[in-house]
Order: structure tokens, then C-alpha cells, then sequence
């Protein structure tokens, strides 16, 4: 095979490919290729490009044996780290050197990486999440068939925390499930029609005992005409309850949480007509370096509040998902001292 043919079927490889012949050297790079590994790549010894041992391993490998190789190489661009799987073939009748030469062609996993990671840390989340309250459980239920066995007033102090701790890991397996289905129809884009100003009443007063009880005044500030758009009234609603709840518990000691509705025939984040339901609270606010996380699993910019107040972590994760399975976006503003807003922008 000529060099120029060899340099035309690599260049048509879609992930960065290079050759490299018995004389240890480079004979064809394509592209992709050289933006990871350098443009003036070709004819050099593979070693003085490819540093990684590991690489350099596999690619001796299989010219020695003449079959497979497989390794990985770690590469970063300035801003992220990249994982490429790399696959050696050796090529017979390839090259100006008799005795054929390797294709070497890096396939990027990064993502897959990331993925596998992901499951690792949500695994180790959920497992700490439910270790904690099974510990107090286990504790207590060791307490009162000894010690405390005939101590009523205990008895009872303990019974409550038990019921608190039973309480919260139906929360978070709840939400987990909750989680799980949201994230199953994120591809499937909701068809019923709903009014959204009337959706909204209807959640202020699901909550308003919630917010009397914290002594919080909530408000409704929306267009006097409907505000119709296309969604899940359930999962929505699920959202508003997320939002509202949470300015009530963790930014009610500003004493109002207000609902503010804008409807727009082109908003500039959506490109086209949309409505921002704006959640506003005036209470301690969120420290900017917490902001790019909040939607993480398990995320907390105050752990020990939100255990102390039911929070199971996840559900700004479940908004996340709800919001982008309405295609819609998810905005949050805060300054301490100054409160939060949560901003759900929604097509129209």
C-alpha cells in the first residue's frame, strides 16, 4: 500500500489514528491525531510523541507479536483531563519496511468515565445516607431492650427519634424512586396542556400552613390573564412544592416568600416565547462558591440544617431533571445576606 493511499484511509478514521511501521516511526497521523498529539508528528519514533510507558508498552507489543494491543492514554488540554482507550491492530503489507506496521487508534471514554464515577459516588451517597439513621435505629432498639427497658419517660423520647429516623430514609428512598423515574422520561416530552397561574395558586395553598407555621407570608404576583403552556401538571408541581418549601425553610426568616410570574413572546434564554416563575426569598441567601452545585446529588450548602429539616439532598436533582424534560432552565441568584432566587424558565 503507497503512502498516500495509507495517509487517505487514515485520514478517514473518525477517532485520532496514526501507523506506525517496523522502523518504529510514525508513517501516517490523520487530523485528530495531531491535535492531540502534535502537527509535526510524521516520521518521528513513536516513543518521543506517545511518553505515557504504558502506551509505549502496547505499541511494542504488537510489533513484536504482530497482534493486538489495548491500553489507555491520559491526556489533558489545559482545562480537563481525557481518557482515551487505545486500540493497537497490526497490519500486514503495510509501510516502505517489509513485515507490515501497527494502527494505533485512540478512542475517547472520558465520558464513560465520568459515568462510572458517577454511579461509584452515588452508591457511597446513598449508602452513607441510610447508614446514619439504620446506626441510630439499631442503637436505640439495643437501648430499650436493656437499659432503658422500664424507663418510660425514655422510652418515649426514643420512640419519637426512631420514628424521625424511619421518617427520613422513607423520604430519601421515596425521592430516590422519585428520582429514577424523572430521569427514565427525560427524553419524553410532556403534550398536556396547563394553566399555569392557577397551578401555582394551588400549590401556595398546599403549603400555606407549612409557611404560617414558620410565620412566612406567601404572594402571588402573576399576569391577569392565563398563562398557558405545555407540560406535566404533576412534575411541575413537584418543582413549585421543591422551590417554595425550600425558600419557606431555609430563606423564611426574611418572613415573605414571594412568586413572581413574567411571561415574555421572546425571552432571551429560550429564543422564542417562554414564562419565568421566580421564586424569591429575603432570607440569609447562598454563598456564591455552593451556587454551580446546588443541583448536584446529595449536594448541601448546610448539611446539618438540612438533615435537621428533612432534606434528603435530592431534590434539586429531581428539579433539574423535571426542568430539562421541559425542555425549560433552571437559574439561581444569590448574594449572603441579601436572600435567593430561583428562576424556572419554561417554553411557551
Amino acid at each position: 500500500m503507497s503512502n498516500e493511499l495509507l495517509a487517505e484511509v487514515v485520514s478517514a478514521v473518525p477517532m485520532p489514528t496514526l501507523m506506525v511501521d517496523q522502523t518504529e516511526r510514525i508513517i501516517a497521523a490523520n487530523t485528530d491525531a495531531r491535535t492531540l498529539l502534535g502537527q509535526n508528528i510524521t516520521g518521528r519514533h513513536f516513543a518521543t510523541i506517545l511518553r505515557q510507558p504504558q502506551v509505549i508498552e502496547a505499541m511494542e507489543q504488537s510489533l513484536r507479536t504482530k497482534g493486538p494491543a489495548r491500553t489507555r492514554h491520559l491526556s489533558n488540554d489545559g482545562a480537563q483531563d481525557t481518557t482515551f482507550e487505545v486500540e493497537c491492530r497490526y497490519m500486514n503489507g503495510v509501510g516502505a519496511v517489509s513485515g507490515g506496521a501497527v494502527l494505533v487508534v485512540f478512542q475517547d471514554v472520558t465520558h464513560l468515565e465520568h459515568a462510572s464515577q458517577m454511579r461509584r459516588d452515588f452508591v457511597a451517597n446513598v449508602s452513607h445516607e441510610l447508614r446514619t439513621p439504620l446506626t441510630a435505629l439499631m442503637g436505640f432498639i439495643e437501648t430499650l431492650r436493656g437499659p432503658a427497658r422500664d424507663d418510660v419517660s425514655a422510652r418515649e423520647r426514643f420512640l419519637q427519634i426512631m420514628m424521625d429516623e424511619a421518617n427520613r430514609m422513607n423520604r430519601l428512598v421515596g425521592d430516590l424512586l422519585s428520582l429514577n423515574r424523572v430521569e427514565s422520561e427525560e427524553r419524553i416530552r410532556p403534550r398536556e396542556q396547563l394553566e399555569l397561574t392557577a397551578l401555582l395558586q394551588s400549590t401556595l395553598n398546599n403549603l400555606r400552613p407549612l409557611a404560617e407555621a414558620s410565620s412566612v407570608v406567601l404572594t402571588l404576583n402573576a399576569p391577569d390573564g392565563p398563562v398557558s403552556l405545555t407540560g406535566d401538571s404533576d412534575q411541575l408541581r413537584q418543582v413549585f412544592t421543591n422551590l417554595i418549601e425550600n425558600a419557606i425553610k431555609y430563606g423564611g426568616s426574611g418572613g415573605s416568600v414571594e412568586v413572581r410570574v413574567l411571561s415574555s413572546d421572546r425571552d432571551t434564554a429560550m429564543r422564542g416565547p417562554a414564562v419565568r416563575v421566580q421564586i424569591i426569598d429575603k432570607g440569609p441567601g447562598i454563598d456564591a462558591t455552593h451556587l454551580p452545585r446546588l443541583t448536584e446529588r446529595f449536594y448541601r450548602a448546610d448539611s446539618h440544617r438540612s438533615r435537621e429539616l428533612g432534606g434528603t439532598g435530592l431534590g434539586l436533582a429531581i428539579v433539574k431533571h423535571i426542568i430539562n424534560r421541559h425542555r425549560g432552565r433552571l437559574r439561581v441568584e444569590s448574594e449572603l445576606g441579601k436572600g435567593a432566587v430561583f428562576t424556572v424558565i419554561l417554553p411557551r
